[in-house]
């Protein structure tokens, strides 16, 4: 291994950690606040974080035909952050966790059906195995099935499909940029609901959510350099430590007893899912023989 790939590696740990501390703080938080209201929060703070970069942007404009896709985004990752902090309230991490890693075939599911993208016999098996392994997690009919599990899966679909528009931002304004929109249309999204129920929250939980937003900043911040120092193969299959990583943490500190079947799904989840990354990478890396229709287009 070359000293990319062990960059690359080295912040998709951090990232991991990142995200644990996330969903550790504001597990700890519980359900004192309403979820909505603790989303907001949690945005507002970061709001400041993404200021510097986008306050230049709205002085000079943006383009009018990415405010619909900037909004639809935003929509759908307002109904993911407040199904997320409830689910994160009641359920345990570690399956929290295990959930969440079904964003990424919402992503494959959603491009294959909105996007037009290709489905080819190998990625339907792995994600069919994905969705085992989701079934494995819940394990519906064997034991109760909260409405925190279906927030979660909610916020997982609710999450795959907000990344399949950040895709298509990505292409019209830069990363920056969508960030900040982001951050900025959600924060704003909240706060009517937010107010609506609100209950005035302690310094302590203010505070909380204020390290839970720079740990976010942080952990999307290390995600990025991850990406950019290797590639998406190499760097995938680590997340399943944050797993590793929230079942210690909940038998830890939350007194959360571990489930072995909770391992067990979430790792079949995140196979799947570094199969499929890394066929794709395969994919990308095969010599294109020009057609005769070459330039035609």
């Amino acid at each position: 291994m070359s000293a990319r790939p062990v960059v690359g590696v080295l912040w998709m740990l951090a990232t991991g950690l990142c995200f644990v501390a996330v969903t550790g703080i504001v597990h700890h938080l519980g359900t004192g606040l309403p979820a909505v209201q603790a989303a907001f929060i949690r945005f507002l703070f970061g709001i400041v974080f993404v200021a510097p970069t986008l306050i230049p942007v709205l002085r000079t404009g943006i383009p009018v035909g990415t405010w619909r896709l900037a909004l639809g985004r935003g929509a759908l990752h307002l109904l993911a952050v407040t199904l997320w902090f409830h689910a994160m309230a009641r359920v345990p991490v570690a399956e929290v966790t295990a959930i969440g890693y079904l964003n990424p075939i919402v992503v494959t599911l959603g491009a294959a059906l909105f996007l037009g993208e290709h489905l080819a016999t190998r990625r339907i098996l792995a994600i069919a195995v994905a969705l085992l392994g989701a079934l494995i997690v819940l394990r519906p009919g064997f034991r109760e099935i909260t409405p925190g599990h279906l927030a979660q899966l909610g916020a997982a679909t609710s999450f795959g499909l907000s990344y399949l528009l950040a895709k298509r931002l990505t292409s019209l304004l830069p990363a920056s940029v969508v960030v900040g929109l982001l951050s900025l249309i959600v924060t704003a999204g909240l706060a009517p609901f937010a107010l609506a129920v609100w209950v005035p929250p302690t310094p302590e939980q203010v505070a909380w959510l204020g390290v839970v937003a720079i740990f976010a900043t942080m952990g999307h911040y290390t995600m990025t350099r991850a990406f950019a120092a290797a590639p998406m193969a190499v760097t995938q299959p680590v997340t399943f430590l944050q797993l590793i990583w929230a079942s210690i943490l909940g038998a830890t500190i939350f007194d959360e007893a571990i489930d072995p079947m909770v391992i067990l799904g979430g790792a079949m989840i995140i196979g799947a899912i570094s199969y499929i990354t890394w066929r794709e990478s395969r994919i990308r890396q095969r010599p294109v023989t020009p057609s005769s229709g070459a330039g035609k287009f």
